[in-house]
């Protein structure tokens, strides 16, 4: 036999390390838990936070309840208190804990009382617990008391023990998701002294107090619960560290464990129960609901009544499941048996035992099929101050069914009657049982069952002898009569079923249709816009309900982005207030607004619309007006789905966006290549002439003819000048791209532009004869003069490069209207036809014989100039020869 391995389980190692990572993420919470008020929890808890702070951490108190204790209040001494908010509701002020302020303070540990408690109306979330998580998200580490009453899964125990229902319940999830539990214990004796002497409450509600839940029993039975729950967190703990270390013990097979929900009252119970037993065999568990096709025919306060059952089967830390089935019994052991479930939890029957003889309730179902899965059956025996259902009955509409069912059995008669004279009696049978079918397909169940007995007793009064009576002479009519009557129930519970089961169909086919169509228009939508009203169309068309979708309006998934309504309904409009519930979902990620959890007091319902990327953007749903148009929960899935769809829709968008730019950049990183390659020789050839001509100096100077050394110092000078130029070029056209370079316009003489042109040029126009044409009374151009200068260096710079020796270089002005023309032309080779459109684009440089060395920024460089002052500029050839580039500039200054 092989010896077990002693090496460590690597998947609960990798489980507990990835815990450890988003444990440090978060902040670490730390329940100081008791039994009942008064053994001491908020005490300990400051005489822990007096310890901490001479540690040297930061420590804030959120919200301390003292009750006017003064040992209590003592401890107080010394610590920082946060200012509690004060909320108006229904004309009093209301002190709630501010989230919001100990957030901007960020402590390393803040102290929070009362874990349980419920908030105000109008704070940021209903219960205290849900503020604690979000302090714990934003790093802060954070003291809590709790009892062990409030506990949601011990809520009906302890409600049978001690006769009262505590309102103010948290999740079980939070008592494990603590990183530290600290119990505090008080012997009962000893809390009931306390109390008689005024230490736990004001003397004036003690009394009252120990009469309603101070009892000793009572005391005893939650401290045993508490010490339970204390060492079932230990255990937990052992085991951990018996995985993560292998340390060799006896590991059981693990338990599944299935509660099954129903339409009824028993749901919550059974749920609790589901949890507490889980607990205890340390187990997964799933609440299961079977959604036959009588689901058509629930109340609305049924669908809710699910809806909430679920909701807090999640909440205590079940996976939820709805799945539709024909048998409840059967849906629920197919489902058991493919999910390995070993115990399955169930209610006990709610009817009467005559019902259950004419029909097996689930529980019976279960017992008999399920062969090797225990069945645990919960009584329905409710807490002592359980509030009576409501019980709405209504009667099967309409009645008018009823009488055409009647009138089906009469048409039979008068139709059997005259057949009776051909026709055996006991053949007539078939014209009720056809009576029967066609009930059960057009009329329904009901109808169907009175077409069924009526039929029977028809048959025996008008054709079993003797006739017109219902006295049977012969027996074997007993036979014929049981046959009929069982025969047409079956047929009409047949039928009814196959007609629920279509409606069933029809409604998840419906859903289909609309998932899909939905699908098919964000695949077809081409942007963000299209993405938004395909969305809200379908959501409108769907549940009849108006939306919104914002985004960020930076575009980016970005915390610091603020959201911006989009695509919306007609005449949608949304207040402050809505905006930020909004805003909140938008930066947590989860679901708030109308039904959930976290601001309910919004008016609509806002779903993240979120992937594995992140948060892209939120959907809001406006909710209903009265109750009978809350959203099932098949419909509120659906919704969800949407804001899926949605998100992955945005996504897509997104890459596309990404993608595109991502092919910018790397067409940029070629035209950068492209640079450097056409740049490195007209960087090398000035620097390598300087370099050799200073080298020369340097070496040879005294041996040098002066006429020589004047020279090389000159070719050193026109190197440096080039590549001035160059360097020049290249930082002007980054600076056009960029958007940097600003025109100054002011009015300016246009002789003195080209003078100061031609000047800079100097003695490069040796050799080319330069002709100015300007008219006399030329008006000043408001320009930037500088910029302006360039552009004419440009052009005739470029004029000299492609211009013969001796060739006249021409410069010319005039007034065109409302604009000036300027025009520099030269008597070059021309340009090629198949250029002159490209001979402004960057690093475009005409290809032919003899052709001068540069960039290809110059003239791109110009047109940028002449552009950025709402001009236009143009190059073409001569009829006789040459290149002429004209520019035209407005004579107004129309910037402003």
């Amino acid at each position: 036999m092989t010896a077990p391995s002693s090496r460590p389980d690597p998947d609960a190692l990798l489980a507990r390390v990835q815990a450890e990572e988003q444990q440090q993420q978060r902040g670490r919470l730390k329940i100081f838990l008791g039994y009942a008020a008064g053994v001491g929890k908020t005490y300990a808890m400051l005489e822990a936070a007096q310890q901490r702070q001479l540690e040297g951490v930061d420590v804030t108190v959120g919200y301390i309840e003292t009750h006017h204790r003064a040992e209590t209040e003592a401890k107080l001494a010394g610590l920082e208190v946060i200012p509690r908010r004060q909320i108006d509701y229904r004309g009093a002020r209301l002190p709630e804990m501010d989230v919001d302020a100990i957030l901007a303070r960020h402590p390393q540990l803040a102290l929070v009382d009362e874990f349980a408690h419920t908030n105000a109306t109008g704070s940021l979330h209903p219960k205290r617990y849900q503020d604690v998580g979000e302090l714990l998200a934003a790093g802060i580490d954070v003291y809590t008391t709790l009892n062990i009453q409030h506990l949601e899964s011990l809520n009906d125990v302890v409600a049978q023990i001690t006769g009262v229902v505590m309102r103010e319940t948290v999740p079980d999830r939070t008592l494990d998701e603590a990183a530290e539990i600290e119990l505090i214990d008080l012997p009962p004796d000893e809390l009931l002294k306390r109390l008689a002497e005024g230490k736990v409450y004001v003397p004036e509600q003690a009394a009252r107090a120990i009469q309603q839940f101070f009892r000793k029993g009572n005391l005893t039975a939650l401290r045993e619960m508490t010490l339970r729950a204390a060492a079932e967190r230990v255990d937990d703990q052992m085991r951990a560290y018996m995985q993560t270390r292998a340390i060799p013990g006896p590991w059981p097979a693990a338990e599944r464990l299935l509660v099954a929900v129903s339409a009824g009252p028993l749901g919550e119970r059974l749920v609790r129960a589901a949890r507490r037993l889980a607990d205890g065999l340390n187990a997964e568990w799933t609440a299961l609901y079977v959604e036959t096709g009588a689901d058509s025919r629930l109340s609305p306060q049924a669908r809710d009544r699910i809806a909430r059952t679920l909701h807090l089967a999640e909440e205590l830390g079940a996976q939820s499941v709805t799945i539709p089935g024909h048998r409840a019994a059967e849906t629920v052991l197919d489902y058991a048996r493919s999910h390995n479930v070993t115990k399955i939890i169930a209610g006990k029957p709610l009817r009467a035992r005559w019902q259950e003889l004419l029909r097996a309730s689930l529980v019976d179902q279960l017992i008999r099929d399920s062969g090797h899965i225990d069945v645990y059956v919960i009584s329905d025996e409710p807490g002592p101050a359980a509030a009576p259902e409501r019980n709405n009955w209504l009667p099967h509409r309409p009645w008018q069914r009823y009488l055409w069912a009647l009138a089906l059995v009469a048409i039979t008669t008068v139709i059997g009657k005259p057949l009776s004279l051909a026709v055996d009696p006991a053949n007539l049978v078939m014209l009720y049982l056809l009576a029967v079918v066609v009930a059960a397909v057009y009329l329904g169940r009901g109808p169907a069952t009175v077409t069924a007995v009526l039929s029977v007793v028809t048959f025996d009064f008008f054709y079993v002898p003797p006739q017109l009576t219902f006295a049977v002479t012969d027996t074997q009519y007993l036979l014929t009569f049981a046959g009929l009557l069982v025969v047409g129930l079956t047929i009409s519970s047949l039928a009814a079923q196959a007609r629920e089961q279509a409606e069933s169909a029809q409604s998840r086919e419906s859903q289909t249709a609309e998932l899909y169509g939905l699908s098919r228009d964000l695949a077809t939508a081409l942007d963000v816009a299209g993405i938004e009203r395909a969305v809200i169309r379908h959501v409108e068309q769907t549940f009849g309900r108006e939306a919104v979708i914002m985004l960020p309006d930076t575009g980016e998934n970005s915390k610091e982005a603020r959201l911006r309504p989009g695509a919306a309904s007609a005449d949608f409009q949304l207040d402050e207030h809505e905006l930020t519930v909004a805003d909140w979902v938008y930066r947590h990620g989860e679901p708030a607004g109308r039904g959930t959890d976290t601001l309910p007091a919004a008016k609509l319902r806002y779903l993240p619309l979120k992937t594995a990327r992140g948060v892209l953007g939120v959907l809001g749903v406006r909710g209903p007006q009265s109750a009978e148009r809350q959203l099932t929960l098949e419909q509120q899935r659906m919704v969800e789905s949407f804001a899926s769809q949605a998100a992955l829709a945005l996504e897509r968008n997104q890459l596309a966006e990404q993608a595109g730019r991502a092919q910018v950049l790397e067409a940029t990183d070629k035209l950068q290549t492209a640079l450097l390659n056409s740049i490195s020789h007209d960087l090398r050839t000035p620097l390598v002439s300087i370099t050799g001509a200073l080298s020369t100096l340097e070496d040879d100077d005294t041996r040098l003819e002066p006429a020589t050394r004047r020279g090389l110092i000159e070719n050193a000078r026109e190197e440096a000048e080039r590549l001035n130029r160059l360097v020049g070029n290249l930082l002007d056209m980054t600076r056009l791209e960029a958007g940097a370079m600003k025109v100054r316009r002011e009015p300016a003489d246009v002789q003195d532009l080209v003078g100061s042109a031609l000047a800079q040029l100097g003695g490069r126009l040796e050799g080319h004869p330069v002709s100015v044409h300007m008219p006399d009374g030329l008006p000043l151009v408001p320009l930037d003069f500088v910029l302006m200068v360039q552009v004419l260096y440009n052009l005739l710079d470029n004029a000299l490069k492609y211009s013969p020796a001796a060739a006249p270089i021409e410069v010319s002005a005039r007034a065109d209207g409302s604009q000036l023309e300027l025009t520099v032309a030269d008597r070059g080779a021309g340009i090629p036809e198949a250029d002159l459109a490209h001979v402004f684009d960057k690093f475009y440089r005409v290809q032919h014989r003899g052709a001068a060395s540069g960039t290809g920024l110059g003239l791109s460089i110009c047109k940028g100039i002449v552009e950025a002052h709402g001009g236009e500029i143009r190059a073409e050839n001569r009829p006789d020869g040459g290149t002429r580039v004209l520019i035209w500039l407005p004579l107004t200054d129309n910037s402003h």
